[in-house]
C-alpha cells in the first residue's frame, strides 16, 4: 500500500483549527463520532471527491481517483476536526509506519490541545 499525506487535507485541517471549528474529545469518542457509510456517500454525492478527499489525511495510490477506498486516515465528520480521529489516527499512522501522516497529525494534535 502506498498511502501518502493528502497535503490539501492537512492545510484543510489546519484551517478549520483556525477557525475553531474543532471539537475537543477524547481518543474514545472516535467510534461514536465517526461519519456513517451513508453519511460519507451523502457527502461524496452532493459535494464530490475533491471535497471529499479534503477529509482525510492519507491517499493510496493504489486505488483510483474518485473511489473512497482511496481515501485513509479521517480527521473529522464533514464539519468539524474531531481530536479524538486525530489521536486514533495517529496511533495507526505510527503502526503502519506512515511517518509523514503520523508528523502531520502530531502536528495537528498539537495544535487542538492549544485550543
Amino acid at each position: 500500500m502506498a498511502v501518502k499525506l493528502n497535503k490539501k487535507a492537512f492545510d484543510h485541517a489546519k484551517s478549520l483549527i483556525r477557525d475553531n471549528k474543532v471539537v475537543i474529545d477524547t481518543r474514545d469518542d472516535w467510534s461514536e463520532h465517526a461519519p456513517s457509510t451513508q453519511d460519507e456517500n451523502k457527502f461524496l454525492d452532493k459535494n464530490g471527491s475533491a471535497e471529499y478527499s479534503k477529509w482525510f489525511l492519507g491517499v493510496d495510490d493504489e486505488h483510483p481517483e474518485g473511489q473512497k477506498g482511496r481515501y485513509k486516515f479521517p480527521y473529522g465528520d464533514f464539519k468539524k476536526i474531531h481530536r479524538c480521529a486525530v489521536i486514533s489516527g495517529e496511533s495507526r499512522a505510527s503502526q503502519y509506519d506512515h511517518d509523514d501522516i503520523r508528523q502531520a497529525l502530531g502536528d495537528l494534535l498539537e495544535r487542538l490541545n492549544e485550543q
